[in-house]
């Protein structure tokens, strides 16, 4: 028999205190470190990862650091699987080509990405530890609600674009395409689901997804596309979910304003709905063409009186459309004149071609006077943006450039 051994008092409080420290302390986790070589695997392969662009020199980034390892360790607890979650990170300085892949535009940048596809919404939220992991646990919930009834649809909220699911499994091929779809445009419709005999009455012609548009007049519209082919599904599901005419709040407007394009904004009441209408048919008339120079946005005059201030209107005058260059703001003329056939167009282009601006600044072009009649110069100045002050501010982030001016 081997002699006991006995540890003086000291000793004893010492393994004590040893023993208790190791239990108690938290498993810290390295954060994945992104580059060239490794980026796509680690991504595609998780389910869902949260990238921090930073860089070194930039102070938010410093201050981020620590939040952004303890939310990843407290996230870790909670998803162990290495694919679940991942907490990655980039060096934009010593990786300026992925950098420029993910069009970075300031320090530090959250994005998120799903099975290696990112996501049109970067996190902008409160950069604290309970944050990112609320943050995190909500991208990590079922993106889609399943439905017990049929009798449910009657109660949708129909001021949201929803999209309803009708399949006979859940764990069909068809189900999974749908899951994966809602996984990544559920910020921007109401996605739900029917399974087996619930489902059946609406399967006479097997799996099938419909979108109810907002309000109770506007007809369902039926998914006619392969439902296993992921890129046809998501397309038809995305443009029902993200309108050609967007609603721009204070809660998105930093990320709209950040896309980097001008605004044509309808100023409207809430409750007038027809000129949101007649707007949205002469924008997608007029300036389908122009989706990719220009964002076209509908305001609630109320919540956006400011704006209209700077344009010298108050919400007594709405609906008003303007253009916002982000360095100008530019009034159209008479709301009823959208109906001209090609008038709201031509303003887009006198935008884009300088017009707009010389023209406040100058008074009318030279081929804008009948013949004989005397130039004058009638140099104005026109309001500032309104909506510039809605973009990342330089207290939050260190922005990496600036806009030409319009």
């Amino acid at each position: 028999m081997n002699p006991a051994v006995f540890l003086s008092l000291p000793d004893l409080r010492c393994s004590l205190l040893l023993l208790v420290s190791w239990i108690f302390t938290p498993v810290t986790t390295e954060i994945t470190s992104l580059d060239t070589e490794n980026i796509d695997e680690i991504l595609n392969n998780a389910d869902v990862a949260l990238v921090n662009f930073y860089a070194d020199w930039c102070r938010f980034s410093q201050m981020l650091h620590p939040i952004f390892e303890e939310a990843s360790d407290v996230i870790k607890e909670e998803y162990p699987n290495q694919n679940q979650v991942v907490f990655a990170r980039v060096d934009c300085d010593q990786h300026s080509d992925i950098a420029q892949r993910y069009r970075i535009s300031k320090y530090p940048t959250l994005k998120l990405f799903r099975n290696g596809m990112m996501m049109k919404r970067e996190y902008r939220g409160q950069r604290s530890v309970k944050a990112l992991a609320d943050y995190i646990r909500q991208q990590k919930s079922d993106p889609v609600q399943e439905m017990q009834n049929l009798e449910e649809i009657t109660t949708l909220d129909r001021s949201k674009r929803n999209i309803i699911g009708f399949f006979e499994q859940k764990d069909s091929a068809d189900y999974k395409v749908f899951e994966r779809v809602a996984s990544i445009l559920h910020d921007d419709c109401a996605f739900l689901s029917a399974f087996g005999d619930v489902s059946k009455p609406e399967r006479y012609s097997g799996d099938n997804v419909i979108y109810k548009p907002p309000g109770r007049s506007a007809p369902d519209m039926v998914y006619l596309g392969s439902m296993t082919n992921f890129d046809l599904t998501y397309n038809w599901i995305q443009d029902k979910c993200v309108p050609l005419v967007r609603e721009i709040t204070f809660e998105n407007g930093e990320e709209l304003t950040e896309e980097g394009l001008p605004f044509l904004i309808l100023f409207h009441m809430k409750e007038d709905t027809e000129s949101l209408e007649i707007f949205q048919n002469e924008v997608a008339r007029q300036l389908i063409s122009e989706k990719g120079t220009i964002n076209f946005l509908h305001a609630d005059c109320d919540k956006f009186r400011h704006p209209l201030l700077h344009i010298q209107k108050t919400p007594a005058d709405c609906p008003v459309i303007a253009i916002d260059s982000f360095r100008h703001m530019y009034v159209f003329g008479d709301f009823n004149d959208v109906l001209i056939p090609g008038k709201l167009k031509q303003f887009v282009f006198d935008l884009h071609s300088g017009k707009l601006h010389r023209e406040f600044h100058h008074g009318p072009d030279p081929t804008d006077i009948a013949p004989g009649e005397q130039a004058q110069d009638v140099a104005s100045s026109p309001p500032e943006s309104s909506f510039q002050k809605l973009a990342p501010s330089e207290y939050r982030y260190t922005l990496l450039r600036d806009r030409d001016e319009l």
